[in-house]
């Protein structure tokens, strides 16, 4: 098996394909960059003359790119039936865009040569060799994309083959095979693969695969074991239907299972970082159970789990998650073990007993019983862990707290006022907000920022409200999860209550407090 893959990211074309992506010229331009920091070999920027978008990106690319380790590639189609190359706009747009390499998509299917193309497939031949032939005669490197490759030789593999082969002879220094569709399963990708490589043997393959069937990693596998060189892929499994061969799983199980070079060794540990940053970019939330880069791929919950984790990190993990940025976690739940809370408490930087830290279990088990979540909680654990040890948050007494809701001439506005005593000082606050919960936040804020101006580092990042007895009507429990965040950390505080008020004034309140902690505002040993 080779020692190194070429890896092609194609994240900016097939992954913006995605329903709900949609991503500015600057957006690409910033991705191009994390991904040539990670380290791939070739960058899709997108098909010229597609819209303006494109060709803006094209132009500002070749200007305001400096790639050190990524080749920036564009996408396009080969000429048009009936159509000499060089008078068919397409090409003359792609040709355009100016970048040393491009790469081309064109029919291997003959069901879509005869029903989406409507031609002969001796002319979907010529189609194929003449526009390689074209941009090799500019200059360019060109790799074919060979559209429902599967498919097409599944259903004639003379065709399929002799669509390639006449790349390979006009000029493509890689030869793509599709699975466009994303049907086809691990042991028929290896069947195909493997005749194909034997009956085209000077010709150098690439692989790109849809996830259609939940396969498109290990049909992905299954190709490079085959001898495939190039591997197509998004960031994050991104794309169109179900997405695409996800990179960020592609370049850890290739490199650290498979002793493949993907992209430079001391660049793989960027890998998570990079995932969530271009998550952020594209506005979607990262699957926290996305392997290897997910918030929760190496976070354990089960007691027997964690408390083999507390002796050996790698009992219950695949590889070590620092390798791709990535880092060990334990969560507080009902399954938590007492070696789970000790580890917790450690991290959090102060100590507990043996009997304390079956206190907090009890505590905990009760707690979630009635519908607390501390699996999502981290803050309110901690705060719940430093009491049965002997703290007393001493930042602020509440004497009282009010919220109201007004409609002024159609515009909806809260309004909170908070009573607290601080260093003895009475202070009353007030503050507007769009909703409840942002004007609790802000009034508590001002109310403690004298004393702790530090305080404006943290951000109320996320409010999210379950209803736990939908059976009783307007009496039913609710259950409130806050997420506050200083820039550095993130942690997480729960609320429980009849009155949904009540339930969010707990989980802001205990999320501010675990800020100052984590600031230093006070002794936060117990």
């Amino acid at each position: 098996m080779q020692k190194r893959v070429e890896i092609y990211d194609t994240t900016l074309r097939d992954g913006a394909q995605q329903v709900g992506i949609s991503l500015t010229v600057k957006d690409k331009l910033t991705i191009c960059g994390l991904l040539d920091d990670l380290g791939v070999a070739y960058i899709e920027g997108g098909w010229p003359g597609a819209n303006p978008k494109e060709n803006e990106f094209f132009a500002r690319a070749a200007t305001e790119l400096d790639l050190t380790t990524a080749q920036l590639v564009a996408f396009g189609a080969t000429r048009k039936a009936g159509v000499k190359v060089q008078d068919d706009p397409q090409v003359q747009r792609l040709l355009a865009a100016g970048t040393e390499t491009v790469c081309l998509v064109g029919k291997t299917w003959d069901y879509h040569v005869e029903h989406a193309l409507r031609t002969s497939l001796d002319e979907a031949i010529a189609m194929i060799g003449d526009t390689v032939a074209f941009f090799r005669d500019e200059g360019r490197q060109v790799f074919f994309d060979a559209e429902h490759f599967f498919d097409g030789y599944r259903s004639d593999p003379d065709f399929a083959l002799a669509a390639l082969q006449v790349a390979l002879d006009a000029g493509a220094a890689r030869l793509v095979m599709c699975d466009t569709n994303g049907g086809f399963l691990p042991h028929d990708v290896e069947a195909i693969v493997g005749q194909v490589t034997d009956q085209i043997s000077d010709g150098t393959f690439g692989c790109h695969f849809h996830n259609d069937s939940g396969l498109a990693i290990g049909n992905s596998l299954t190709a490079v074991r085959g001898g495939v060189f190039q591997v197509q892929g998004c960031i994050n499994g991104y794309g169109e239907r179900t997405g695409n061969a996800d990179l960020c799983s592609l370049i850890p199980n290739l490199s650290l299972k498979m002793g493949i070079e993907t992209v430079p060794p001391d660049r793989v540990e960027r890998l998570t970082s990079i995932s969530q940053h271009i998550a952020g970019i594209v506005n979607l939330t990262l699957d926290p159970g996305l392997p290897y880069v997910g918030a929760s791929a190496f976070t354990h919950k089960a007691g027997l789990h964690t408390s083999a984790i507390a002796r050996r990190p790698d009992a219950y993990e695949h590889v070590n998650p620092s390798e791709i940025g990535n880092s060990t976690d334990v969560v507080i739940s009902e399954l938590a073990g007492r070696s789970t809370v000790l580890a917790k408490a450690e991290a959090a930087g102060f100590t507990l007993t043996a009997d304390e830290a079956r206190e907090v279990l009890d505590r905990v088990k009760q707690r979630e019983h009635s519908g607390y979540l501390y699996e999502a909680a981290s803050g309110s654990f901690e705060l719940l862990a430093r009491e049965i040890a002997g703290w007393t948050q001493t930042f602020f007494d509440l004497e009282s707290y009010r919220v109201f809701v007004e409609n002024r001439r159609g515009e909806v506005v809260a309004e909170a006022t908070v009573k607290v005593i601080v260093d003895g000082d009475r202070i009353v606050t007030t503050r507007e907000g769009d909703g409840p919960v942002a004007a609790m936040d802000g009034a508590l804020k001002a109310a403690l920022r004298s004393a702790y101006p530090h305080i404006d580092r943290i951000k109320l990042t996320d409010y999210r409200v379950r209803d736990l007895d939908s059976s009783e009507g307007t009496s039913a429990r609710v259950r409130v999860l806050t997420e506050h965040s200083n820039g550095a950390a993130t942690w997480g505080s729960v609320g429980v209550h009849t009155n949904i008020i009540d339930a969010s004034w707990t989980a802001v309140s205990d999320g501010l407090v675990v800020g100052l902690l984590k600031a230093g505002g006070e002794d936060s040993g117990a």
